[in-house]
């Protein structure tokens, strides 16, 4: 026969009762191998992704470049529609900002 406990519970009970709280203090954490598949994962996806960005950023760049030729080839139009003669470098450097020029210069 089953012995009572004197907080009214069968020893079964009891038992299975604190079974039940340590499988559920178990289930609050992850296990370190859960952990590493994760971080294998991440790895890898940044493995693929990475390489793509630094090119998508060089493609990005290169287009950049192209727009500002083209605003400053647009500025020299406007210069020489309005002056009605040729620009020269030294009104070109004075029409954009340096870095527009560089960049001008480089493709031209």
């Amino acid at each position: 026969m089953i012995k009572e406990w004197p907080q009214g519970l069968h020893l079964n009970e009891w038992i299975h009762n604190g079974f039940v709280k340590m499988k559920a203090k178990a289930k609050k954490a992850f296990t370190l191998i859960e952990m590493m598949i994760v971080l294998l994962v991440i790895s890898i996806l940044v493995l693929l992704f990475v390489p793509n960005l630094s090119k998508q950023k060089d493609t990005v760049s290169a287009q950049g470049d192209k727009a500002i030729v083209k605003v400053v080839e647009s500025q020299i139009e406007i210069y020489e529609i309005n002056h009605d003669k040729k620009i020269t470098d030294s009104a070109l450097k004075k029409l954009v900002t340096s870095e527009q020029y560089k960049i001008y210069k480089k493709y031209n």
